[in-house]
Protein backbone atom coordinates (compact mmCIF):
# COMPACT_ATOMS: atom_id res chain seq x y z
CA UNK A 1 0.00 0.00 0.00
CA UNK A 2 1.55 3.11 -1.19
CA UNK A 3 0.98 5.92 2.12
CA UNK A 4 3.23 8.40 0.30
CA UNK A 5 1.99 12.10 -0.24
CA UNK A 6 1.09 12.88 -3.60
CA UNK A 7 2.34 16.36 -4.75
CA UNK A 8 1.33 18.45 -8.42
CA UNK A 9 4.28 20.18 -8.73
CA UNK A 10 3.43 23.87 -10.58
CA UNK A 11 6.42 25.91 -12.08
CA UNK A 12 7.10 27.29 -15.48
CA UNK A 13 10.83 26.22 -15.72
CA UNK A 14 11.28 23.14 -15.99
CA UNK A 15 14.70 23.07 -14.21
CA UNK A 16 13.24 24.37 -10.80
CA UNK A 17 10.44 21.10 -11.50
CA UNK A 18 13.65 18.98 -11.69
CA UNK A 19 15.03 20.71 -8.70
CA UNK A 20 11.89 19.92 -6.43
CA UNK A 21 11.80 16.79 -7.45
CA UNK A 22 15.21 15.76 -6.58
CA UNK A 23 14.26 17.65 -2.98
CA UNK A 24 11.38 15.71 -2.37
CA UNK A 25 12.96 12.43 -3.50
CA UNK A 26 15.64 12.93 -0.65
CA UNK A 27 12.79 11.70 1.60
CA UNK A 28 10.35 7.94 0.93
CA UNK A 29 7.78 10.29 1.72
CA UNK A 30 6.20 12.00 -0.67
CA UNK A 31 5.47 11.21 -4.54
CA UNK A 32 5.70 13.50 -7.35
CA UNK A 33 2.36 12.72 -9.74
CA UNK A 34 2.24 15.33 -12.11
CA UNK A 35 3.78 18.66 -13.29
CA UNK A 36 2.18 21.96 -14.56
CA UNK A 37 4.16 24.73 -16.06
CA UNK A 38 0.84 27.02 -15.87
CA UNK A 39 -2.05 27.93 -13.94
CA UNK A 40 -4.52 26.29 -16.34
CA UNK A 41 -2.60 23.07 -16.79
CA UNK A 42 -2.70 22.84 -12.27
CA UNK A 43 -6.66 23.02 -12.65
CA UNK A 44 -6.64 20.68 -14.52
CA UNK A 45 -4.26 18.18 -13.14
CA UNK A 46 -5.80 18.63 -9.67
CA UNK A 47 -9.45 18.15 -11.26
CA UNK A 48 -7.28 14.94 -12.60
CA UNK A 49 -4.69 13.49 -10.30
CA UNK A 50 -6.46 14.87 -7.19
CA UNK A 51 -3.20 15.37 -5.52
CA UNK A 52 -2.70 15.46 -1.54
CA UNK A 53 -1.18 18.96 -2.17
CA UNK A 54 -0.17 21.44 -4.99
CA UNK A 55 3.41 22.79 -4.41
CA UNK A 56 3.54 25.93 -6.38
CA UNK A 57 4.94 28.80 -7.51
CA UNK A 58 3.18 32.08 -7.65
CA UNK A 59 5.07 34.16 -11.14
CA UNK A 60 3.72 32.02 -14.18
CA UNK A 61 2.29 33.03 -17.71
CA UNK A 62 -1.61 32.39 -17.85
CA UNK A 63 -3.66 32.73 -15.02
CA UNK A 64 -0.48 33.33 -12.73
CA UNK A 65 -0.86 31.74 -9.45
CA UNK A 66 -3.05 33.82 -7.42
CA UNK A 67 -5.62 33.02 -9.66
CA UNK A 68 -4.68 29.63 -9.65
CA UNK A 69 -5.18 29.40 -6.06
CA UNK A 70 -8.34 31.42 -5.99
CA UNK A 71 -9.97 28.97 -9.00
CA UNK A 72 -9.28 25.07 -7.18
CA UNK A 73 -9.96 26.71 -3.65
CA UNK A 74 -13.51 27.62 -5.20
CA UNK A 75 -13.68 24.05 -6.75
CA UNK A 76 -11.88 22.47 -3.32
CA UNK A 77 -12.40 24.62 -0.43
CA UNK A 78 -9.96 21.28 1.13
CA UNK A 79 -7.22 21.56 -1.58
CA UNK A 80 -3.62 22.57 0.12
CA UNK A 81 -1.68 24.26 -1.60
CA UNK A 82 2.06 25.34 -0.76
CA UNK A 83 3.21 28.23 -2.38
CA UNK A 84 7.62 28.23 -3.25
CA UNK A 85 8.22 31.10 -4.41
CA UNK A 86 10.85 33.85 -5.21
CA UNK A 87 9.61 36.50 -3.69
CA UNK A 88 10.11 37.25 -0.20
CA UNK A 89 7.84 40.52 0.33
CA UNK A 90 4.92 40.57 2.85
CA UNK A 91 2.45 41.31 0.65
CA UNK A 92 3.04 38.04 -1.53
CA UNK A 93 2.81 35.65 1.59
CA UNK A 94 -0.26 37.84 2.61
CA UNK A 95 -2.02 37.70 -1.03
CA UNK A 96 -1.04 34.34 -1.27
CA UNK A 97 -2.83 33.02 1.86
CA UNK A 98 -5.88 35.56 1.58
CA UNK A 99 -6.14 33.53 -1.62
CA UNK A 100 -6.44 30.18 0.12
CA UNK A 101 -2.87 28.96 0.34
CA UNK A 102 -1.88 27.18 3.40
CA UNK A 103 1.92 27.68 3.04
CA UNK A 104 4.39 30.04 1.97
CA UNK A 105 8.06 29.66 1.96
CA UNK A 106 10.73 30.63 -0.42
CA UNK A 107 12.74 29.04 -3.24
CA UNK A 108 16.22 30.37 -1.07
CA UNK A 109 15.09 28.38 1.93
CA UNK A 110 17.00 25.74 3.73
CA UNK A 111 16.45 21.80 2.01
CA UNK A 112 14.37 20.98 4.82
CA UNK A 113 12.15 24.09 5.13
CA UNK A 114 9.89 22.30 2.06
CA UNK A 115 9.66 18.94 3.92
CA UNK A 116 8.66 20.06 7.12
CA UNK A 117 6.18 22.71 5.71
CA UNK A 118 4.39 19.75 3.49
CA UNK A 119 4.23 17.81 6.45
CA UNK A 120 2.92 20.74 8.95
CA UNK A 121 -0.01 21.35 5.91
CA UNK A 122 -0.48 17.77 5.95
CA UNK A 123 -1.08 18.11 9.83
CA UNK A 124 -3.75 20.61 9.38
CA UNK A 125 -1.29 23.59 10.44
CA UNK A 126 -0.53 26.74 8.19
CA UNK A 127 3.09 27.22 7.61
CA UNK A 128 4.59 30.05 6.71
CA UNK A 129 8.71 30.13 6.50
CA UNK A 130 10.04 31.90 9.74
CA UNK A 131 10.78 35.98 9.16
CA UNK A 132 8.05 36.03 6.03
CA UNK A 133 5.36 37.41 8.63
CA UNK A 134 6.68 40.69 10.61
CA UNK A 135 5.85 44.29 10.87
CA UNK A 136 7.99 47.09 10.87
CA UNK A 137 8.34 51.19 11.01
CA UNK A 138 9.01 51.25 7.37
CA UNK A 139 6.01 48.92 6.83
CA UNK A 140 3.51 51.29 9.20
CA UNK A 141 4.23 54.08 7.06
CA UNK A 142 3.10 52.65 3.98
CA UNK A 143 -0.37 51.05 5.15
CA UNK A 144 -2.58 53.53 3.20
CA UNK A 145 -0.84 51.79 -0.12
CA UNK A 146 -0.78 48.35 1.42
CA UNK A 147 -4.50 48.72 2.20
CA UNK A 148 -4.94 49.68 -1.82
CA UNK A 149 -3.12 46.80 -3.40
CA UNK A 150 -4.76 44.24 -0.26
CA UNK A 151 -8.11 45.24 -2.58
CA UNK A 152 -6.48 44.80 -5.69
CA UNK A 153 -8.17 41.62 -7.47
CA UNK A 154 -5.47 39.07 -8.29
CA UNK A 155 -5.13 39.77 -11.54
CA UNK A 156 -4.34 43.67 -11.01
CA UNK A 157 -1.88 42.28 -8.26
CA UNK A 158 -0.16 40.63 -10.67
CA UNK A 159 -0.28 43.20 -13.56
CA UNK A 160 0.84 45.71 -10.94
CA UNK A 161 3.83 43.71 -9.64
CA UNK A 162 4.96 43.13 -13.49
CA UNK A 163 4.47 47.32 -14.40
CA UNK A 164 6.78 47.53 -10.91
CA UNK A 165 9.06 45.38 -12.08
CA UNK A 166 9.61 47.35 -15.34
CA UNK A 167 7.80 45.47 -18.26
CA UNK A 168 6.34 47.41 -21.26
CA UNK A 169 1.87 46.97 -21.07
CA UNK A 170 3.24 44.76 -24.54
CA UNK A 171 5.06 42.01 -22.31
CA UNK A 172 3.07 41.54 -19.89
CA UNK A 173 0.07 40.97 -22.21
CA UNK A 174 2.16 38.45 -23.69
CA UNK A 175 3.60 36.65 -20.23
CA UNK A 176 0.13 36.86 -18.49
CA UNK A 177 -1.61 35.76 -22.33
CA UNK A 178 -4.17 38.58 -22.33
CA UNK A 179 -4.77 41.43 -24.82
CA UNK A 180 -2.64 44.40 -24.80
CA UNK A 181 -5.94 46.40 -24.47
CA UNK A 182 -6.31 44.74 -21.46
CA UNK A 183 -3.43 44.58 -19.72
CA UNK A 184 -3.26 48.87 -20.60
CA UNK A 185 -7.06 49.17 -19.12
CA UNK A 186 -5.36 47.24 -15.97
CA UNK A 187 -2.28 49.93 -16.18
CA UNK A 188 -5.52 52.83 -15.86
CA UNK A 189 -7.60 51.09 -13.36
CA UNK A 190 -4.27 50.71 -10.80
CA UNK A 191 -2.75 53.97 -11.46
CA UNK A 192 -5.78 55.73 -10.59
CA UNK A 193 -6.79 53.14 -7.43
CA UNK A 194 -2.76 54.60 -6.74
CA UNK A 195 -3.42 58.41 -7.38
CA UNK A 196 0.07 58.21 -9.87
CA UNK A 197 0.08 59.31 -13.57
CA UNK A 198 3.36 57.56 -14.36
CA UNK A 199 4.39 54.08 -14.35
CA UNK A 200 7.94 55.61 -12.49
CA UNK A 201 5.80 56.46 -9.80
CA UNK A 202 3.68 52.77 -9.15
CA UNK A 203 7.19 51.75 -9.23
CA UNK A 204 8.57 54.04 -6.66
CA UNK A 205 5.22 52.63 -4.00
CA UNK A 206 6.47 49.11 -4.88
CA UNK A 207 10.28 49.72 -4.15
CA UNK A 208 8.80 51.49 -1.20
CA UNK A 209 6.88 48.80 0.20
CA UNK A 210 9.43 46.41 -0.49
CA UNK A 211 8.37 44.58 -3.44
CA UNK A 212 11.41 45.52 -6.12
CA UNK A 213 14.85 46.42 -5.37
CA UNK A 214 15.92 49.90 -5.25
Amino acid sequence: MNNKIKIVLVDDHLVVRAGFKMLLAAGDSVEVIGEAERGEQAIQLYQELQPDMLVMDLSMPGIGGLETIRRIIQRDSEARILVFSVHHEQVYVSRALAAGAQGYITKNSAPGILAEAIAAIMAGQQYVERGLVKGGGEERQHTGYQAIIAGFSAREFDVFSLLAQGLTVHKIADQLCLGHKTVANYATQIKKKLQVDTTTELAHIAVNLGMTAR
